[in-house]
């Protein structure tokens, strides 16, 4: 993969607690014939604001389970984010067990830090809190920057969007740049649950 490479954008995943955006940035994907894959309340929102989309479950064929905690934990998933584009075993590998590129990721997590800063918060509401299947598909999307987009900040929608539009696609520069701010994110929500769990029990 060349460094000035630029990613069309095909496929799109969309799972975000801070929604703030999102339905217009959905749109706008869609209108560019992306297909968009939501689950839960991002699913909602979307069908809300009349955004055709697909729902994982459907997508992958397995149901969401354990009251939602297993969503988008699938090789269809991770697969379509984690296998490199040009190596021709893996590209192989994921046609035969149906796993599609996904080319970006717009994800941000369960609001661990305001949990926490509730007075009188359990040790209970505090790790329900914690996200799991979000941090996944961040890492997965921002290990494979070379191929995969993902978008952490509402803030950067609008951006990416323009670069869609300008460039057919989202630049070698964009995804290192969106992907180092991911790791930054996760690396950030970690430290505060790592010094949450770190305080005696009561």
């Amino acid at each position: 993969m060349t460094t000035n490479a630029v990613i069309a954008i095909r496929a799109a995943i969309l799972s975000v607690y801070d929604k703030t955006g999102i339905t217009g940035f959905a749109q706008a994907l869609f209108e560019r014939h992306v297909l968009i894959l939501s689950t839960g309340g991002t699913g909602k929102a979307l069908a809300e604001a009349g955004v055709s989309y697909q729902e994982v479950s459907a997508y992958t064929g397995s149901p969401e389970m354990l009251q939602g905690r297993v969503k988008t934990l699938h090789p269809r998933i991770h697969g379509g984010l984690l296998f490199k584009r040009e190596d021709p075993a893996q590209a192989a590998e994921a046609e035969k067990y149906g796993i599609h590129p996904i080319d970006l990721v717009a994800a941000n997590l369960y609001p661990f830090e305001a949990t926490i800063a509730k007075p009188g918060v359990t040790l209970e509401e505090a790790t329900e809190n914690i996200d799991i299947g979000g941090p996944a598909m961040i890492r997965a999307a921002a290990k494979n920057f070379q191929s995969v987009t993902v978008v952490t900040d509402p803030a950067d929608y609008s951006a990416v969007l323009d670069e869609i539009h300008q460039e057919g696609g989202i630049t070698f520069a964009t995804r290192h740049r969106l992907a180092a701010k991911a790791f930054q994110y996760t690396s950030k929500y970690d430290q505060a649950i790592a010094a949450f769990l770190a305080k005696p029990l009561p």
